[in-house]
């Protein structure tokens, strides 16, 4: 049975990713949302709610949201407990993406959009990458705008400790550059076209 031909996007905290998906969308291709639908699947799957509890404890949920200040600062302080959550959540995500693509294998290409897709090797999943890039001080600038309750050196911190843009360029098979100063718009469509 043939397949969809899967595309992961990924870029550093504040590329834009998520702008650029949304083009590929007004376009009408389909796109897989990994960390929005694994933050869902973490408070709407009892075994997961139980198992992420089992690693830190009932403080990791209040009023049934996921409690993400206390699990971001108990996992990057202990890797052992970051492995424990990526243990947790990884084959559950990998399950929803397959049924996901299952449900669209109608279509020519599918998007699967994630931030860390180098970083977990799970692009090798996939058959194609495109990788969103954009100078530090853009990114600071559209996280800080975004997110409110972010400060200037915590968003510096996240964009040190991912992976540089280099290091994401060589596994890439496309590259869009979100400067300000190259369309998106045209980027874009020539990948859809390439697809």
């Amino acid at each position: 049975m043939s397949r969809p031909t899967l595309v992961g996007i990924t870029g550093g905290i504040g590329s834009g990713k998520t702008t650029v998906c949304r083009i590929f969308e007004s376009l009408g291709v389909s796109v897989y949302y990994a960390d929005d639908q694994a933050k869902q699947l973490m408070e709407s799957r009892e075994d997961l709610v139980e198992r992420i509890k089992a690693i830190f404890g009932d403080d990791a949920y209040q009023s049934g949201k996921l409690n993400r200040k206390h699990i971001a600062e108990k996992a990057f302080s202990d890797k052992t407990l970051l492995e424990q959550l990526n243990q947790a959540v990884h084959p559950i995500v990998k399950s929803d993406f397959e049924n996901w693509v299952n449900a669209h294998r109608n279509e020519k290409f599918l998007l699967k959009e994630a931030a860390l897709l180098v970083e977990t090797g799970s692009f090798k999943d996939l058959d194609k990458l495109i990788v969103v890039v954009s100078n530090d001080e853009l990114r600071v600038a559209r996280i800080l705008k975004r997110d409110s309750h972010r400060k200037e050196e915590d968003v510096r911190k996240i964009i040190r400790e991912q992976l540089t843009d280099e290091v994401k360029i060589e596994k890439a098979d496309h590259i869009i550059r979100n400067d300000g100063a190259s369309s998106l718009i045209k980027q874009v469509l020539s990948i859809y076209n390439t697809l």
